[in-house]
């Protein structure tokens, strides 16, 4: 793995397995009542702290995205394949959870199927994808992008848990308490 490989504009770059990942993801978008999609972006309930701080992290996750888009794919390396498991795993774990998302009532806290393991499935599978899509890259400056985006967007998975708090009072908290916020 390189810090900083050569950035170029390429067929075989980190672009190719996200543009796969967003178009599914944007057909699942288009397959969900807009209430559920309303839910799925909130920020209602979410301090100015965790706003802010959420806000800091989109500029390390942009960075992340775009030096993946300019980094070729290091194909048949040992880093590409433990790359392309990570994001396997994680693209897996995402639209798991957003058809458990999606099947839940938007009245109702989702609490069932893979989110009885993890409160935030879908960060925990977004993570693994774009960590995977990465390390495939063999970029170190995209993992290291990666790793500062993920620690700021923490607090945003705070912001959402005291929303749905807010939002589903005691039968969350229950939820809460019983199930770890990513493993």
């Amino acid at each position: 793995m390189q810090f900083i490989p050569n950035l170029e504009l390429g067929w075989l770059n980190g672009w190719m397995p996200l543009a796969f990942f967003y178009t599914l993801f944007g057909l699942f978008l288009l397959s969900c009542p807009k209430r559920i999609v309303k839910k799925l972006y909130s920020v209602h309930g979410w301090t100015k702290r965790e706003y802010i701080l959420s806000a800091v992290g989109k500029p390390f996750a942009i960075g992340c995205l775009i030096v993946v888009i300019l980094s070729p794919l290091k194909i048949g390396s040992t880093t590409f394949w433990i790359g392309m498991v990570l994001y396997a795993l994680g693209c897996i774990t995402m639209f798991i959870a957003l058809f458990e998302y999606r099947a839940t009532p938007a009245d109702k806290p989702v609490c069932t199927g893979i989110y009885q393991y993890s409160r935030n499935p879908q960060w925990v599978g977004l993570a693994l994808m774009f960590l995977g899509t990465a390390v495939a890259c063999g970029n170190g400056l995209a993992v290291l992008l990666f790793i500062c985006g993920l620690v700021l967007y923490h607090f945003r998975i705070q912001g959402e848990e005291k929303a749905c708090l807010a939002a589903y009072g005691k039968p969350y908290q229950e939820y809460l308490n019983a199930v770890r916020r990513y493993f």
